[in-house]
């Protein structure tokens, strides 16, 4: 068993106890989003065929319903990349073994949102990118940070801003983002899609990522949609 699932099925009864107290303080309780400048180089918004980008930040349920909030996206799927086809299964990616990392496919419009734009909204409100292999309370490779470019522009625009957060030092420590070619992109079981959007009173989707959509519509209000788009 990861140890997500681990953790949701040991604290199933505390839950009951504090469900009140997390429903109305999850905020405190999670990780402040980090304001961070746009990108220096990023691609103009402008009309053409929809793009997509595939970033891992720790567990995909968060990082999909943070993204499925985001103007201009069209659809958010939840998988797993840097593996192969083989063992692109939650239950043995879960061991950490297998090379993947819990990923999320975002399909968006290069008109209402930039590459670059959706970068600033990963690494400021998506994950904590100073976390090798881990994303609190998620430990293991299948955790790590992990951009996955999809051509040489994505490739330079993501090495390119990671160096200009590390030259601003906003973070306290130093980002481990990897930047990866993607070879496949492998969507995750069904149950796994739009996780949030159907268990919003989730014990772990209380108290790790509900907090992330607020830091969304607070830190990146014209970027904020009210209503998600759906992975169905």
């Amino acid at each position: 068993m990861s140890s997500r699932m681990s953790w949701i099925a040991g604290s199933a009864v505390l839950a009951v106890v504090l469900g009140l107290y997390w429903g109305s303080s999850n905020t405190a309780l999670a990780e402040k989003a980090v304001v961070i400048v746009a990108p220096a180089l990023d691609n103009p918004r402008t009309a053409g065929p929809l793009q997509t980008a595939v970033l891992a930040g720790g567990c995909f349920w968060g990082v999909q319903a943070v993204f499925q909030h985001v103007q201009g996206v069209r659809k958010v799927l939840s998988g797993y990349a840097g593996g192969t086809k083989a063992n692109a299964e939650y239950e043995i990616v879960s061991t950490g073994k297998t090379g993947h990392a819990e990923s999320v496919q975002i399909t968006f419009d290069p008109k209402e949102v930039s590459y670059g734009q959706i970068l600033q909204i990963y690494f400021s409100v998506a994950h904590d990118p100073t976390q090798l292999n881990r994303q609190t309370p998620d430990v293991g490779p299948q955790y790590r940070s992990n951009i996955f470019f999809t051509d040489e522009m994505q490739k330079k625009i993501a090495e390119a801003y990671i160096a200009q957060l590390n030259k601003s030092k906003v973070f306290g420590g130093s980002i481990v983002t990897r930047v990866d070619a993607l070879k496949a992109f492998y969507p995750a079981e069904d149950y796994h899609q739009d996780f949030l959007i159907r268990n919003p009173q989730n014990p772990y989707i209380q108290r790790y990522d509900q907090p992330k959509l607020q830091n969304l519509k607070t830190v990146f209000p014209a970027a904020y949609r009210a209503q998600p788009v759906s992975a169905r």
